[in-house]
């Protein structure tokens, strides 16, 4: 998938995304669907003048939803355009587009271009404290945590607690998944 804003938008009903190439520049994963994306490859291109770059903005509106967007064993790579630039342009891993947004990324391959706070605000401190932001087990030069923003909201997770964003238990992958035919990894196998 390849557009710049808003690439794609996990609306509704549970979604799992396998082995696909997804590219943008402004929250270009979004939404409110309880999604996991498994071994897919982030593609962020250059932005236009004066912007910067989001992968994620999930939409949990309520503690209560059992949304949010997950990243397993993926890549987050800079766009042959944006790679020159990548230090100059700004590109982070997500923002809280609602209150209670919710993502984790596990066990993913992080290039260079993430900037070192990883995160950023949407407006002012709106969902700092609320959101749940975790990272896992990540590889590559822009997995480094140690100068993340150290908002309430980012969270230090061991597998024990990561389990429940499984595809098993997050979005019953199990149960549905088979008939499909895609492959799938039901829980995260600890390294």
């Amino acid at each position: 998938m390849d557009a710049y804003q808003d690439t794609l938008y996990a609306h509704v009903k549970r979604q799992f995304y396998r082995d696909c190439t997804i590219s943008g520049t402004i929250d270009f994963i979004f939404g409110d669907s309880p999604s996991i994306f498994q071994n897919c490859k982030m593609v962020v291109r250059r932005p236009m003048e004066n912007q910067q770059n989001i992968v994620t903005a999930q939409g949990r509106k309520d503690l209560r939803q059992p949304s949010g967007i997950i990243l397993h064993k993926c890549k987050i790579v800079a766009d042959p355009a944006l790679y020159p630039l990548r230090h100059t342009i700004k590109s982070y891993l997500g923002r809280p587009w609602k209150q209670y947004s919710r993502t984790i990324i596990i066990q993913t391959e992080i290039d260079d271009l993430i900037a070192p706070e990883g995160w950023l605000p949407w407006v002012g401190d709106f969902g700092l404290n609320t959101c749940t932001y975790a990272e896992l087990e990540n590889t590559g030069p822009g997995s480094v945590t140690d100068k993340r923003v150290k908002w309430k909201g980012i969270k230090k997770i061991n597998y024990t607690k990561a389990s429940r964003y499984s595809v098993e238990r997050f979005i019953q992958g199990h149960l549905w998944l088979p008939a499909t035919g895609v492959p799938y990894m039901a829980n995260f196998v600890q390294k």
